[in-house]
């Protein structure tokens, strides 16, 4: 049953059931604010998204990315980012997960430096998850936040705890409960205009301030947009320009070729830029579904050492430490079993491995998905970083990447296995059913997954089907090759899942539109929010 409550501000309608202690969060100045940044910046959101299309039109004729000419002078001029506050000098770890009370009282308490609560891949958009996650971080920034569990356990915070960053939702999401003048809201506005208004001033009293990480950024615009928004939002309010600070997320192949432009478009606002590893793949895929001859492998075999992604990770980092900004390594997804101390060994170590990998390259911190992760990374960090803080000073002046390299997706010897198929089918259902259950991040296999898995996966699978790419021992992949697997894998999840709900049967009418279907859909979370 769905209530509206009462007092909403003109034009404003939320098309939700209520959910509990939800006034103090969607009342009407919070409400008059987000409605406010809908108004005047919606329609430049839909240039850009439209903007998306067009170029989509354009790759698919065979245009490729390249450095943009007309910006030529901002990358080879001299210029820096805003100096950070003191409590972004030392990022060395980075814990992520959903805005969960349990999940973020964890994370908190990690030892990590930051916790960044994720509106975005992490989170199944519900409206129980927005509110409720929206008032767990106004919980978190008071030091209010505790979680009681069933077992009688009580999750309080530490009085030292990680810095707190907040990761809204993109550019091309909605929220279909929150109705300005008629139509669903901006996602990214609700996500940052509520976490904003409801605790910059907490915030800064506190010494912190409003801190975001920006997902999904296609070009150096979307930044301005997101920039035009800080400006704005500080101006209502009567804030300082300046005092919000916002990472973005460089997981997409055309952000790639824009990232100083991007850091420019943010520079009084710029905290950085992060390596996102399986959107960025994803984001090869989709922007060059048209091409044949850009077919990748399955993506166990995509290391971060391969050519191209090194060159993308040399890049960001150059760029970064060139501006005087934190450049942030990407996932260990691991969960460590409580059971299996093999498996335990070998995944740390692959963890371990990778993060010396990124702090010997000059990453100033890098990203875990699982408390017991953070030691791990921890411990090498603070082996690179010694005394420092950060490893600004590493210039990287040995790095020259050209548009060529970030474009050549060959990786000799690679190849599509049955086996690489069968992971990208069950991985996608299995977190497809997940998400409509509500949660976002999902262990999969002593993996945290999230979206961008999800997204990766079902990409591959559609890519593979559509040029007909060949497996290693020679069969085709078809429509029947994946549905003969597909019904293996589905008896499979039934035999393990004892829900009777229908998340299998949507997570399969759902992969099979993100699959099969002759169009690329943009985003696999798009369909999948009209069953929420």
């Amino acid at each position: 049953m769905q209530t509206k409550p009462s007092g909403l501000p003109a034009g404003v309608d939320i098309q939700a059931p209520q959910v509990e202690d939800q006034g103090s969060i969607l009342n009407a100045k919070a409400l008059e604010f987000v409605a406010a940044l809908a108004r005047r910046f919606e329609p430049t959101r839909q240039a850009l998204l439209a903007q998306r299309g067009l170029r989509q039109i354009a790759l698919d004729k065979g245009a490729l990315p390249e450095f943009l000419p007309k910006t030529a002078h901002l990358r080879e001029s001299d210029w820096t980012i805003s100096p950070l506050p003191a409590i972004l000098h030392d990022r060395r770890v980075e814990i992520t997960g959903p805005p969960d009370r349990k999940m973020m009282i964890n994370a908190l308490n990690s030892g990590a430096r930051v916790f960044m609560a994720d509106f975005e891949d992490a989170n199944s958009p519900t409206w129980q998850n927005i509110v409720s996650g929206q008032l767990n971080l106004a919980d978190a920034i008071k030091g209010t936040l505790e979680f009681d569990a069933p077992g009688g356990k009580r999750y309080k915070l530490d009085a030292r705890h990680a810095t707190l960053m907040v990761r809204p939702r993109g550019w091309h999401m909605v929220d279909k409960h929150v109705l300005i003048d008629g139509l669903p809201i901006s996602a990214s506005f609700l996500d940052f205009g509520l976490y904003f208004f409801h605790n910059v001033r907490r915030l800064m009293e506190s010494g912190a301030s409003p801190f975001f990480y920006l997902p999904k950024l296609e070009n150096h615009l979307e930044a301005r947009l997101w920039n035009d928004v800080f400006v704005y939002a500080q101006s209502e309010l009567g804030i300082p320009n300046g005092t919000i600070k916002a990472t973005v997320l460089i997981e997409t192949i055309l952000a790639a070729f824009e990232m100083d432009e991007i850091l420019y478009e943010l520079k009084d606002h710029s905290a950085g830029l992060n390596a996102g590893r399986w959107d960025y793949l994803f984001s090869i895929i989709k922007k060059f579904r048209a091409r044949p001859d850009f077919v990748l492998p399955e993506r166990a075999q995509i290391a971060m050492t391969v050519p191209f992604m090194r060159a993308y990770t040399d890049l960001l980092v150059k760029t970064c430490h060139r501006r005087g900004a934190p450049a942030i390594g990407g996932m260990a997804a691991f969960i460590p079993s409580r059971s299996d101390s093999e498996i335990n060994a070998v995944a740390l170590a692959k963890v371990r491995e990778d993060k010396l990998r990124e702090s010997a390259d000059g990453f100033d911190g890098t990203w875990v998905a699982h408390p017991d992760l953070v030691p791990v990374a921890r411990a090498v960090f603070d082996d690179a970083l010694g005394a420092n803080l950060h490893q600004l000073a590493n210039k990287r002046h040995d790095v020259a990447v050209t548009a060529a390299q970030l474009l050549d997706f060959g990786i000799p010897g690679a190849s599509i296995t049955e086996r690489g198929l069968r992971l990208n089918i069950n991985v996608t259902l299995r977190y497809l059913m997940s998400w409509l259950r509500g949660i976002g991040a999902a262990a999969i296999d002593n993996l945290m997954e999230d979206a961008a898995t999800a997204e990766i996966a079902r990409s591959q699978i559609w890519q593979w089907r559509e040029h007909g790419a060949v497996l290693s021992d020679g069969r085709a992949v078809s429509r029947e090759l994946i549905a003969g697997i597909q019904t293996q894998e589905i008896r499979n999840i039934r035999a393990g899942d004892r829900r009777g709900d229908t998340a299998l049967a949507d997570a399969v009418r759902i992969f099979e539109t993100v699959t099969l279907g002759s169009d690329f859909i943009e985003f696999l979370t798009l369909p999948a929010y009209d069953y929420l």
